[in-house]
């Protein structure tokens, strides 16, 4: 059955202001399920969590539906989902409780691809404990991170790697399960950046090797809320800093403070709206997730091959990175505008995209682009359609006539 982006589309209301969205990459917008199921619990009569009273039951209720939903989308255990307030707060959590038990000569090993919050609290942790910390770096010309360096980088002393799984900035896809496999062999541990892959297609936490994943809601048609996961045995070693009265049981001890019961109860609904983007598919929640985001991805991909083929067509269009496997997502620069300028002449025209260095600080200081102002960003989703790649590519040509640009 072909993806009928009609129907999916209709379930966003925010698409029919018009907007262009090329933005998903920092978030997408947000189906009206979600938006009732926020509604709701917020019209309902709600406590903290308690046993002793309905309102508090069901906030407990909102809880572990949301923690068993995030387990559906990415093969996980739901006793080993740990909520949060975001990607980078959950990751700044991990970095401080694993830093603590490392010490001088101990090894961290972080990428020049990924987004920021999946390398500063790393290195600041390696940092804090004395610990040195490696880089792996990408091919400047291709965008590719090659698994093939971690066998140098990798040690004895190696404690743990961090890397993504979908570059923020060019949709590099690196083969994680190949970097994974390096890094178990000498007993270290894997952080996996998921924010910006996991809304691009299935995703399973083993067949990653990821010993911790992390990933954004808000990413995947969800509020504004985080999960990092992983084996609850993993979490029952570990001791994070917390208030004495607050739960020291797994996964709760590494939450702090009282959650979003509503934005919760929106999780839920995110990763129920990727489970119908099939209406073909069958079987539990988890099976239905993993076709709606296989079939999503497949529309993305042929929306993303157009816009590629578009940009690549106008020599006026400096496109970075060409890897092999990638998320929908390219960054690239407009002949004689800065990446703002562009930007901004293409929102006057309802077209949504992003500029600057989207916090992938290493990867555009590597290329030298970062004082300059980065890039513009172009990411789809699976609300996108090849209508507005056509929008976009005529709204460049127009840019382009205005400075004077040959147009091929």
């Amino acid at each position: 059955m072909a993806f009928d982006v009609g129907r999916v589309r209709g379930a966003y209301p925010a698409l029919g202001e018009g907007f262009a969205h090329f933005d998903g990459a920092g978030g997408t917008q947000t189906p009206t399920g979600v938006i009732e199921a926020v509604a709701d619990a917020m019209r309902a009569a709600m406590g903290n969590r308690s046993t002793a009273f309905r309102p508090g039951r069901r906030a407990l209720e909102l809880v572990a539906d949301a923690r068993a939903a995030v387990a559906d989308l990415l093969g996980a255990d739901p006793s080993g989902v740990v909520l949060g307030p975001s990607a980078t707060a959950l990751t700044y959590t991990l970095a401080r409780t694993l830093g603590a038990g490392w010490r001088p000569g101990d090894e961290v090993v972080v990428s020049r691809l990924d987004h920021d919050a999946n390398v500063r609290p790393w290195v600041q942790a390696a940092e804090a404990a004395g610990a040195t910390v490696r880089w792996a770096e990408f091919d400047r010309a291709t965008g590719e991170l090659p698994a093939g360096q971690y066998a140098d980088l990798v040690g004895e002393r190696t404690r743990l790697v961090a890397v993504t799984a979908g570059s923020n900035a060019i949709g590099t896809a690196p083969d994680v399960p190949a970097i994974a496999k390096t890094a178990h062999a000498v007993g270290a541990l894997v952080c996996v950046d998921g924010v910006h892959s996991v809304p691009h297609g299935p995703t399973d936490l083993a067949a990653l090797g990821a010993d911790v994943l992390v990933t954004s809601a808000y990413k995947w048609s969800g509020p504004h809320l985080a999960a990092m996961v992983a084996d609850p045995a993993r979490w029952a070693a570990l001791r994070p800093a917390k208030l004495l009265p607050s739960a020291d049981t797994v996964p709760d001890r590494f939450e702090y403070g009282t959650p979003s019961f509503p934005l919760l109860a929106g999780v839920t609904a995110a990763v129920d709206h990727l489970a119908s983007l099939d209406p073909a598919a069958t079987g539990d929640r988890r099976a239905r997730v993993r076709a709606g985001l296989a079939a999503a991805q497949a529309h993305e991909e042929a929306v993303f091959d157009r816009l590629l083929a578009g940009l690549a067509a106008r020599p006026f269009v400096t496109v970075y990175g060409a890897p092999a496997r990638r998320c929908p997502t390219v960054s690239f620069r407009v002949a004689g505008r800065t990446p703002a300028e562009t930007a901004a002449a293409l929102g006057e025209a309802d077209l949504c995209l992003s500029s600057g260095d989207y916090y992938a600080y290493e990867f555009f200081q590597a290329m030298g682009l970062r004082d300059s102002g980065g890039a513009v960003r172009a990411s789809v989703y699976h609300y996108n359609t090849v209508d507005e790649v056509d929008r976009l590519l005529a709204e460049l040509d127009r840019l382009a006539d205005d400075e004077g640009t040959m147009v091929r």
